[in-house]
């Protein structure tokens, strides 16, 4: 399996705060399963601002480090970033602030949680004209989309894929969340499942669970789309169907 999202680099955002607990956080990853991660540091303007250099020097300081640590089938760790929308995203792309997923044409990126953002219409169309797939991180988790699945829908039609996060399955970020994740499962319009992890036993340890509860909403074949070979398709910068 692939993590399609997560926060395990430590001390640039919200998410691992030492090198200690990033060793840690991968060896949960390879313990139920994964065997790639995608880093995906939040990038807010004005808040989480560690530009693409840092990044990747911090991501393969962290592999240099795990690799000692874990000598066995060591995850392998990817470049990304979470950004928050923007009308200048794709000047941030091109200025190396905010990263594609392991310098392919996706770029994940997050949306307001409680209040609908008018101009992600905008920003969706300017991000295809110039080339790049457009992955809405956690959908089920704004509260526009669970009051309304059509908005998704929308985005969807103009070229946008979904991330949905393994923790709605099972209610961590609510019952209306859970609710809509699985909605947007039998819509068929997840792409991608991410643990979005930002601590220790927290979700990891949950992914057997997880895993199980999604195996009574969609296939088999789909399972494995969502946890590999979709996100494998990205690290390979190759299209999705």
């Amino acid at each position: 399996m692939i993590d399609f999202h997560s926060h395990i680099l430590p001390n640039i955002d919200d998410g691992s705060s030492s090198i200690e607990e990033t060793i840690n956080l991968i060896k949960e990853a390879k313990e139920v399963g994964f065997t790639g991660i995608i880093s995906t540091s939040h990038y807010i303007q004005g808040y989480y601002e560690t530009n693409e250099n840092d990044r990747k020097t911090l991501l393969e300081n962290v592999q240099t480090h795990i690799n000692d640590v874990i000598t066995d089938n060591c995850p392998k760790l990817y470049l990304g970033s979470e950004a928050y929308v923007s009308n200048e995203m794709i000047e941030l792309i091109k200025n190396k602030e905010i990263s594609t997923i392991n310098n392919s044409k996706y770029i994940l990126f997050e949306l307001p949680m409680n209040s609908k953002p008018l101009f992600a219409k905008d920003i969706v169309y300017k991000l295809v004209s110039s080339g790049y797939i457009p992955v809405i991180a956690h959908p089920e988790r704004y509260t526009y989309v669970q009051e309304d699945i059509g908005f998704a829908e929308e985005l969807a039609n103009m070229g946008t894929l979904f991330q949905a996060n393994y923790g709605s399955i099972i209610g961590i970020y609510g019952v209306n969340a859970k609710k809509t994740v699985k909605k947007l499962l039998q819509k068929d319009l997840i792409y991608f499942l991410g643990s979005d992890v930002h601590s220790t036993e927290y979700i990891y340890t949950k992914i057997p669970k997880i895993l199980k509860k999604l195996s009574k909403i969609v296939t088999q074949k789909k399972l494995e789309e969502l946890t590999t070979l979709n996100a494998q398709k990205v690290l390979d910068n190759e299209e999705i169907e």
